[in-house]
């Protein structure tokens, strides 16, 4: 009987210890299993980092670049609109010149014609220099009334029928630049 009980504790032992090792494997199984895919994941997951950092820094780069854009842009608007003038201000100071000539002459000319002419001489260039910038003057006076170009100071009666929608007077002048009205014609309307 000891015999087999010995026997049978014998037995139990290889049992327990063949399940251990049977539970041992499984575990050492999913534990490589685990750490392949944890590798698989691990380098997964440094592939997805330096995809994300890669990202960012394209990111900051184009952020900055942005914002560098948009202060050139900012201070070139700014100076642009300093001197948007000038070009016009420059061909206008031999015309003030003239004027300011033509202002000496008043003072000690006696002959009223030769006064006359260099004025007019002056009014010429001022005009022909603003019309070499594109300026044009807009011809108003028996047009007929446009809301788009013109207007209406007032309405006045028409004795004859053709006038009648037709502007009759200019009290201001209108103005293009390069063909885009800058100044719309006041002007008296017939009905």
């Amino acid at each position: 009987m000891e015999e087999q009980e010995l026997q049978q504790n014998t037995d139990a032992t290889v049992e327990n210890t063949d399940a251990q090792a049977t539970q041992t494997d499984e575990n050492a199984g999913a534990d490589n299993a685990a750490a392949s895919s944890g590798d698989v994941s691990g380098s997964e997951l440094e592939k997805l980092q330096a995809e994300v950092a890669e990202q960012k820094d394209k990111y900051l780069r184009l952020m900055a670049e942005f914002d560098n854009f948009r202060r050139r842009t900012s201070k070139e608007r700014l100076e642009l609109m300093q001197t948007a003038g000038k070009e016009v201000i420059v061909s206008l100071l031999d015309v003030l010149d003239d004027c300011d000539r033509a202002e000496k002459q008043l003072q000690s000319a006696g002959d009223l014609a030769q006064v006359k002419e260099g004025i007019q001489l002056v009014f010429h260039k001022l005009r022909s220099t603003l019309q070499g910038k594109g300026l044009k003057a807009m011809e108003s006076v028996q047009s007929e009334f446009d809301v788009e170009k013109h207007e209406a100071i007032t309405e006045v009666p028409v004795p004859d029928e053709s006038l009648k929608g037709k502007v009759i007077d200019e009290v201001q002048k209108g103005y293009y630049l390069n063909d885009k009205i800058i100044r719309f014609a006041k002007v008296v309307v017939g009905k």
